[in-house]
């Protein structure tokens, strides 16, 4: 009986589930993972899943989804992150992260990539 209520609740549980696209904050993290790789953001950064050099200059980006606070500064939210990522100078200028004129769509995508990564 036990095994009959366990694999009616296993049923019940992978029928319900279905494979979306993660997006945060307005974004699509499958078009941001393509934009990391085009603005080459590996030249810096070691990021999880996306091809290129493994960049030492800023951090490693491999959870950054579950970080807490952007930059030492700021808290991790989509907004925050898509800001950082479009224009870093504006919200530290101290910072040695280039200014890449990402597009606010572009920042978006990728910030909803990078919560991907948890």
């Amino acid at each position: 009986m036990r095994f009959i209520a366990a694999a009616g609740l296993l049923l019940a549980l992978t029928s319900c589930h279905r494979e979306e696209k993660i997006t945060t904050g307005g974004g699509n993290s499958d078009r941001g993972k393509q934009l990391v790789a085009q603005y080459a953001c590996t030249a810096c950064h070691d990021i999880p899943g996306v091809k290129g050099p493994r960049g030492m200059v800023g951090p490693p980006l491999s959870g950054i989804g579950s970080r807490s606070i952007i930059a030492g500064k700021i808290p991790n939210t989509p907004q925050n992150l898509a800001n950082w990522i479009q224009n870093p100078q504006a919200v530290d200028p101290n910072n040695a992260m280039p200014n890449l004129n990402v597009s606010q769509k572009d920042a978006q995508d990728i910030a909803a990539f990078l919560y991907t990564l948890r």
